[in-house]
């Protein structure tokens, strides 16, 4: 995964999740954190939310990370595809300790912990030149660690998703 990715993962803590059911959409903003070595994020949401019963049926969703600005040059934002998780044993009690390291007035918050494994993305960064694109696919990696990803690799999905105009 490209380093601005993560980066802009780590840096950024609202994100808009979108789900479907019967072909109709919803979305909603969330507090999250990103988890690097899980590479996925966590959120907090209540059971009785319409985004959390639509995502139990179906736990494909998106979502959205921006950068809020006007400034056209400096525009940056990530799309995001991955599969909701109902987190629990040892995945709960690691993406719990990293939500609660970020914010830390969770604890009193009587609310559920949301994995979400992210699957695909794609990061706009205009910084590097108007509507530059990066791309990231887990199912190109399989036994996904971050640690383990080479540039030379990150470079190949840039310069295929360049070919296949994503």
């Amino acid at each position: 995964m490209e380093v601005r990715m993560v980066k802009f993962l780590q840096k950024h803590h609202v994100m808009t999740l979108a789900t479907c059911s019967d072909n109709r959409p919803w979305c909603c903003q969330c507090f999250y954190v990103f988890v690097e070595r899980l590479c996925g994020v966590v959120f907090t949401s209540d059971m009785a939310t319409r985004h959390i019963a639509e995502a139990m049926q179906q736990p494909y969703v998106a979502g959205s990370i921006v950068l809020e600005t006007s400034v056209v040059g400096k525009l940056q934002g990530i799309q995001l595809e991955g599969k909701l998780i109902e987190a629990d044993g040892e995945l709960l009690k690691e993406i719990k300790t990293a939500y609660l390291k970020r914010f830390p007035f969770a604890i009193l918050m009587d609310t559920k912990l949301w994995f979400l494994e992210l699957q695909t993305m794609k990061m706009t960064d205009n910084r590097l030149g108007f509507g530059k694109k990066m791309y990231w696919n887990r199912s190109y990696y399989p036994n996904f660690h971050y640690q383990s990803l080479s540039k030379i690799s990150t470079n190949i999905i840039l310069l295929i998703g360049s070919l296949l105009n994503l």
